[in-house]
């Protein structure tokens, strides 16, 4: 089982998830540079987070030509477990393996906090370990993560059950009161249809061990393995 982390110009949490890759999960990884075509040899590919290309033009919209992302694209339609965390679900929005766009915070300000998110779909390759409705505290880092999708849009992802978190109370209540970006529906995160591709906005890698405050996000991680070891 082997995980690879792709690096952009601007990716400042590549290392995080190595790290979390690593050293907390005890599997090997590798870092896949931007100028590389077909990453070969994965079952795992991270997206992380971070200011790709500057964030020019759009979140992710240089990033989404990037010569890797052809070979993540492939990965991606050939069945291979990809997530996109922040910056790196915005680069799945632009690159068109997930349905949807992100538009700047509600209040138009950077926003980086710990808050909660409800699992809403724990069958998928990345949520199979949470509990249906299990609320993680994990935090976010964001100034475009006010997910937006239209109506047909916003329908067929609830008829599939693609939404797979949503920000919420510490008691998983949800409603506007504790969305803090202003996204359509509090969707913090969503799966492709294939359901093998997922992107959220909140940092997994940012709470994966109990020293930074919540382990919450390790649960994301360990689904992945536990997906994985069952194939």
């Amino acid at each position: 089982m082997r995980f690879g982390v792709v690096v952009f110009p601007g990716s400042n949490c590549d290392e995080d998830c190595f790290y979390a890759a690593k050293d907390i999960l005890k599997k090997p990884v590798e870092y896949i540079w931007h100028k590389d075509t077909s990453p070969d040899n994965l079952d795992c590919i991270i997206l992380p987070g971070g200011f790709s290309y500057g964030d020019y033009l759009r979140t992710g919209a240089v990033a989404r030509f990037s010569p890797v992302m052809k070979g993540v694209v492939s990965f991606a339609n050939k069945g291979g477990i990809v997530i996109g965390i922040c910056n790196g679900f915005q680069i799945l929005l632009e690159a068109g393996l997930l349905p949807g766009a992100m538009l700047r915070n509600k209040n138009l300000h950077f926003i980086c906090k710990y808050l909660y998110i409800r699992t809403e779909n724990k069958r998928t390759p990345f949520t199979n370990l949470c509990r249906e409705g299990q609320v993680l505290n994990i935090p976010i880092a964001h100034n475009e993560g006010n997910y937006y999708a239209d109506k047909e849009t916003l329908d067929r992802l609830k008829e599939n059950n693609q939404v797979v978190f949503r920000y919420c109370s510490n008691t998983g209540k949800v409603s506007d009161e504790f969305n803090p970006n202003g996204a359509l529906d509090n969707i913090a995160g969503i799966i492709n249809k294939k359901g093998n591709v997922l992107g959220l906005m909140p940092h997994p890698e940012r709470s994966a061990e109990g020293a930074l405050g919540s382990d919450s996000g390790l649960l994301i991680f360990k689904s992945i393995v536990s997906w994985l070891q069952k194939k």
